[in-house]
């Protein structure tokens, strides 16, 4: 990865060191001043502070220029590099520390704006747990995870992760799994039910048998995935190398005519300083900066500010389902009953035992409860026996809640009674043994999901919307309907979610917003990764722009943030390079030494700086679209 060696430039050792120049520079350039001023009559007295700038501050920067040159990386701040070289041989000692302070001022500015982050992989390996909990008859003893064997019995205890994939042998209770699967609830477990690593459990213990060694787990192929994606993630050519890949070669030029008709050396030294990019290297990140401060006063958190400048350039956007255009809580959207049964009758009988359940459609049931005001009553016999549902008496009536295949195990003889399956989870009633009604859930979709897709593409020029998810067919392309989006692809594992992005990033410029760590990979792959919230760690880490406001609204702000940062910092840097280019033409003509040049390059700098100032500056509204109803 290009920041593992500290020594290359862009590493964060790299960058303490530029900000250490910077201030260096700044003591030394005025103790030369003061020194010069002061009447001190000897020359090697008023330039020693200026060679220990180009001395210990110089050297590494053109250093590091060399090993970009190397790399083939030819930047805007090339110019820079040729400017202190070319002062040090003609003796102009203050206009090199000058540029010494432009070059390391501007990307210590830039190392400000970057927040840094642990890898991906690091925060993947530090949320797993480093031991389980081996049971070996009454005996429980804690081994690593490399020591654990298949068919091993494991416990693990309430709210620990799940270390490996297996199978329930005891206990009965629920786990999150939404972000490694992308089903959007807390999963029931009994015996016999299959758990996956990285699973957070809830509050029961459960005895598990492990089916697969740690390093064949769900969990561990994810950071398998991980680390391709991170390996092979796209490097962002940044708005200042664009502009400077022809500005550079023209002002060389510049310098180089001015020299070879005067046949002064001067001359080219004088355009090198007045050419010297410091619109690029110094307004650029303030205009940055600016943004990111600005988005972090609406709750978003720009971690890469390459982000900012290529977010306004994406023609593809692509959904997780999960937690993204849907809130990621199931509700229960319809009630279907057997003859002979009413809404209010089942649903109070339903409703007085789902209090005393841990599964995950409860709390919808509960909730339905409430939204009808209707009336629940003292339940007994309260059970949950492995493969039954859930069970208990309620004013003299047997109550069963199961699932239709365990039904159909129990009475084969109800099917014809039953209604066709759907989309989306679903539970059936029993009453007395008798088929009473079936219960249906979903995850329900944002209130502002149609109106947000639907106005991407005139707004912000997106040419294709996707939603890519693990979850099954029926709800993913149930939420499609609802959203207005006609690229859908389901039961999509995190290499599958890899893949796509790839091959899309891989035709233009994409956004990846998700909210699970089976989402990690794709966001890394993204050109730009938009996570919401702080669900998870992994997620975060790999993403290059946090939403902590889980709303589409922040998304719409935060690419509003990005062009307006980009048309901001464009008018300083190109504004900036045309005052820097009519500079050149009156150094190449004479009318500007090396010294003035430097101290005009530093007007227009100031000048350049202030226009993008102006971006961290809240402007009326960031969004651009009316919040409506999906339905």
């Amino acid at each position: 990865m290009s920041n593992s060696n500290p020594s290359k430039p862009g590493s964060p050792v790299w960058k303490s060191l530029e900000t250490l120049i910077a201030v260096f520079t700044i003591i030394m350039i005025a103790a030369h001043l003061i020194l010069r001023f002061a009447f001190v009559t000897s020359e090697t007295v008023q330039n020693f502070p200026l060679w220990a700038v180009l001395a210990l501050g110089g050297t590494p920067l053109v250093w590091g220029l060399l090993v970009k040159m190397f790399h083939r990386e030819f930047g805007s701040d090339l110019l820079a590099g040729i400017s202190i070289v070319v002062s040090i041989l003609l003796d102009e000692y203050l206009a090199g520390s000058l540029v010494v302070l432009m070059l390391s001022g501007g990307e210590a500015l830039e190392a400000y704006a970057v927040r840094s982050a642990s890898s991906v992989l690091q925060a993947l390996s530090k949320r797993m747990p480093s031991i389980a909990h081996r049971k070996i008859d009454s005996r429980i003893e804690d081994v690593a995870l490399d020591q654990i064997a298949v068919n091993d019995t494991l416990v693990i205890f309430p709210h620990e992760i799940c270390p490996i994939d297996g199978t329930v042998l005891e206990g009965h209770g629920v786990m999150d799994e939404s972000y490694l699967t992308g089903e959007p609830y807390m999963m029931s477990k009994t015996p016999g039910s299959q758990v996956l690593s990285g699973a957070i459990n809830g509050e029961s213990a459960l005895t598990i048998r492990a089916e697969k060694l740690a390093v064949d787990s769900r969990y561990a192929k994810i950071m398998e995935v991980m680390q391709t994606s991170e390996q092979h993630r796209p490097r962002m050519r940044r708005m200042a190398d664009k502009l400077g890949a022809w500005y550079t070669p023209l002002a060389v030029l510049i310098g180089l005519i001015a020299w070879i008709i005067s046949g002064d050396p001067v001359r080219f030294l004088a355009v090198m300083v007045v050419a010297t990019p410091c619109p690029l290297l110094i307004a650029i990140p303030v205009a940055i900066i600016g943004s990111i401060s600005l988005a972090a006063r609406r709750a978003i958190i720009v971690r890469d500010p390459t982000a900012l400048e290529t977010a306004d350039t994406c023609r593809t956007i692509i959904f997780d389902k999960t937690g993204t255009l849907t809130y990621g809580e199931p509700h229960l959207t319809e009630q279907i009953y057997a003859n002979g049964f009413q809404l209010e009758e089942v649903l109070s009988l339903v409703g007085s035992i789902e209090r005393f359940s841990k599964h995950p459609l409860a709390q919808a049931i509960l909730s339905a409860v409430q939204a009808e005001k209707t009336i629940t009553h003292e339940a007994t016999e309260i059970s949950e026996p492995p493969g039954q549902g859930l069970q208990g008496i309620v004013n003299g009536h047997s109550i069963q809640i199961t699932s239709r295949k365990k039904l159909l195990k129990q009475q084969p003889e109800v099917e014809s009674q039953l209604p066709e399956q759907a989309g989306g989870l679903e539970c059936l009633i029993l009453i007395d043994d008798q088929y009473a009604g079936t219960y249906r859930f979903r995850d329900t979709p944002r209130t502002d999901g149609l109106s947000f897709i639907t106005h991407l593409s005139p707004q912000h020029q997106i040419q294709r919307t996707m939603l890519v998810s693990g979850d099954r067919e029926s709800e993913v392309r149930y939420l499609a309907d609802q959203v207005g989006i006609e690229n859908v692809f389901f039961s999509q594992s995190p290499e599958q979610k890899l893949e796509i992005v790839n091959e899309e990033t891989a035709q233009t410029n994409t956004i990846f917003v998700g909210d699970g760590i089976n989402d990690a990979p794709a966001l890394i792959a993204a050109s730009v990764g938009v996570a919401f919230g702080q669900n998870s760690d992994v997620t975060t880490e790999a993403a290059d722009v946090i939403v902590m406001d889980s709303s589409l609204q922040k998304i719409d702000e935060f690419l509003h943030i990005s062009r307006r940062m980009r048309h901001i910092a464009l008018q300083s840097a190109i504004g900036g390079m045309g005052l820097s280019m009519l500079g050149m033409l009156l150094a190449a003509a004479g009318y500007l030494p090396p010294v003035a040049g430097a101290l005009t390059q530093e007007v227009i700098d100031v000048l350049a700086v202030l226009n993008a100032l102006r971006v961290a500056l809240p402007p009326k509204a960031l969004i651009d679209f009316t919040p409506g109803s999906t339905v």
